[in-house]
């Protein structure tokens, strides 16, 4: 059964280890991202390998540059065939419209989206590099900001959706840190997708449950599962 809702995360060491997986586990899930490891590696022509397999591509690149670096890394990510790129929010309002006009030349059908809070930090993290504010309040703000460049979506933890939908409704929301009571690893802010597609997300980004699973297929199954029964 395909999953509408998750995108399995492929942070694999080589490209061929990505596509096998996502032969794999294709049948089971919407779509598939691709990270910096990869972007960094092989490189932007393994988003063309994943796109034949007939499903869209999620490119986080997580640009953060001056604008026309931003808009040139997008267009030619767009190139390529990426369905979504994502910049940092933190750039601000007018790298993100860069971003977002720069992907619109080669690829119009794909959107931006806008990384705000990584799910590795909590309030103590941003504190220590000087932002006095919670989680939940940057990501309203930068939820705002992203919406008026012109974003499709964010992508936050689970814990920040209703924030989002309340500060800006019209935005896909993507949310990272899915698990289901094992090890959290890097991840700070987390949810079962249950209680993530429960709070309001629209896609799961589901990696390390399903790649470094004994059997990814069925773990594949068992959250899409999951994910379709919630409300």
């Amino acid at each position: 059964m395909v999953n509408a809702r998750i995108i399995v995360a492929l942070d694999l060491p080589t490209s061929v280890a990505a596509m096998a997986m996502a032969t794999q586990v294709g049948p089971h899930v919407a779509g598939f991202k691709i990270g910096l490891g990869l972007l960094h590696g092989p490189g932007p022509k393994l988003i063309e390998d994943l796109t034949d397999l007939g499903k869209p591509v999620f490119a986080d690149a997580k640009l953060h540059d001056i604008p026309s670096q931003v808009a040139a890394a997008a267009r030619n990510l767009g190139d390529h065939g990426a369905r979504w790129v994502t910049v940092h929010a933190g750039g601000g309002a007018d790298m993100m419209a860069a971003a977002v006009a720069g992907l619109a030349e080669t690829s119009p059908h794909s959107g931006v989206l806008a990384v705000t809070v990584l799910t590795s930090l909590e309030a103590g993290s941003l504190a220590d590099v000087g932002i006095d504010a919670t989680p939940q309040h940057l990501v309203a703000r930068m939820a705002k900001s992203a919406a008026a460049a012109g974003c499709e979506g964010i992508v936050s933890s689970p814990n920040e959706l209703s924030v989002v939908a309340a500060s800006a409704p019209g935005l896909l929301r993507v949310t990272p840190g899915i698990r289901q009571g094992e090890s959290n690893d890097d991840q700070a802010r987390v949810a079962t997708p249950a209680a993530a597609i429960a709070a309001g997300a629209d896609l799961l980004v589901v990696g390390r449950p399903i790649t470094q699973a004994p059997d990814p297929v069925a773990a594949a199954a068992e959250i899409a599962a999951l994910s379709s029964s919630s409300p």
